[in-house]
């Protein structure tokens, strides 16, 4: 087994990460920093904090120069960070020791490494936003046109009342529509530029620190913290958190795509199934499988960043050493179930003869509590649960449909509603239909 399944040979085309693999990568970090090495000696230019023709040469030289994260591998093993090796071979490269000295001017590692990742969580977000409104697009869809289609509802795996598909479709996808509200805001919150020093008092900056993170944070269009947070995992777990969520919502659809699939259920149709290596009638939900499996993998990993938030003192290696060890899985596990859900909201459909065979293989007993209600309206409640129950029991006895016994004891009640599954799905149209409205409005 490979370490990672995202960049694996054999299994990546299984955990499909997409486009945002490319933000976890040796090269991708490394250009990055450089990235921020470029623009921080730019503004230190701009205010007069280093020379303006050696921050003018920096800059460029960040944007031109190519370097080789193998080559950073022995200093990062000796260094436990990549910044001190990078900001070495960086000047070396440059050829200009009279401008070199200037770069990095009074930044940490961490400074550097950390506005370099939220760089990278920048554009991975814009990622997820993108795949997650067409997920919920495509779910919309499907509410819209299923909206009166009626299905068994169940509860501990029983059947309930009835509902409709069109508003599982909703239900699967309004996580995702609050999810996709809360992103600017999380982007307010958590990308965060770093620009504190050594121990997060900026001394190396002098009375202009603050003005220097400010316009630092401009530059790079990421938000000023005015504030030190190396210790303060807070904008880290606030990303994961908000991740977690996301892969819970689409591991809870994975496994209903799973049971809905189930041999005896068939209540779905999925677009793409895999096969069985001995038997030739399987049709296997591999996609809702990988989707749980992920949406479990990011749940666990959270709670190993959450103990990782435990910082010691103004700096804590073996806790920033979990985050690296961690961080890029879950964030990959997170694009790959959503790179499952979005392919399955564009492709499933519903069985409408297998969710009528269900509706109607029950005796009738998902209407009980309709029925309970109907006679309410002429006994006291607790009697005319008490009766219904009593029906149910009969039924199920005799194998006799609830109706025909419901019928038979209450001639002069009105029950064709009762026993109408598309008239007994109550607001589940209307949601189907208010989620749908929503997502035409992304």
């Amino acid at each position: 087994m490979a370490a990672s399944v995202f960049s694996s040979e054999l299994y990546s085309r299984l955990f499909p990460a997409g486009e945002a693999g490319k933000l976890f990568t040796d090269s991708a970090e490394v250009r990055a920093m450089l990235l921020v090495e470029g623009t921080l000696a730019k503004v230190q230019g701009e205010m007069g904090l280093i020379p303006a023709e050696s921050a003018a040469f920096i800059h460029r030289a960040s944007l031109e120069i190519p370097l080789d994260p193998g080559g950073l591998a022995e200093a990062t093993g000796t260094n436990g960070v990549t910044v001190p090796g990078l900001v070495a071979a960086f000047r070396k490269e440059m050829q200009a020791p009279e401008h070199a000295q200037y770069v990095h001017w009074g930044a940490t590692s961490q400074d550097i490494s950390e506005t370099a990742q939220m760089l990278r969580l920048r554009q991975f977000l814009n990622i997820l936003s993108a795949n997650l409104t067409e997920t919920a697009q495509s779910l919309g869809k499907l509410a819209e046109t299923h909206a009166d289609l009626p299905m068994p509802g169940r509860t501990y795996g029983q059947h309930a009342t009835p509902i409709s598909f069109g508003a599982t479709a909703a239900h699967w996808g309004a996580p995702l529509l609050d999810l996709l509200a809360e992103l600017p805001a999380l982007r307010d919150r958590a990308l965060l530029v770093s620009l504190s020093g050594a121990a997060g008092t900026g001394s190396a900056f002098g009375p202009r620190a603050a003005e220097l993170r400010a316009a630092f944070a401009k530059s790079l269009n990421l938000k000023d913290p005015q504030r030190s947070w190396h210790a303060d995992r807070g904008p880290i777990l606030a990303i994961t958190g908000w991740l977690s969520r996301l892969a819970t919502a689409l591991g809870k659809m994975g496994e209903d795509l799973i049971l809905f699939t189930q041999t005896g259920i068939s209540e779905v149709t999925l677009g793409a199934s895999g096969g069985s290596s001995t038997m030739p009638q399987k049709q296997n939900p591999v996609q809702p499988s990988a989707m749980v499996a992920l949406s479990r993998q990011v749940i666990g990993l959270n709670t190993i960043l959450q103990g990782a938030g435990l910082h010691r003192q103004d700096r804590d290696g073996a806790a920033w050493f979990t985050e690296w060890l961690t961080l890029p899985q879950l964030c990959l596990a997170t694009a790959s179930a959503l790179e499952h859900g979005r392919a399955l909201a564009a492709s499933i459909a519903p069985n409408p003869a297998a969710m009528q065979t269900a509706l109607s293989s029950t005796l009738d007993l998902l209407y009980a509590e309709a029925l309970s209600f109907r006679l309410a309206e002429h006994l006291p409640r607790p009697e005319a649960q008490a009766a219904i129950k009593t029906l149910c029991k009969q039924s199920l006895a005799e194998d006799t449909p609830l109706s025909t016994l419901a019928r038979a004891a209450y001639p002069d009640l009105p029950l064709d509603d009762i026993f109408d599954p598309a008239r007994q799905t109550g607001q589940a149209p209307a949601e189907a239909r208010a989620f749908a409205a929503a997502t035409r409005a992304l």
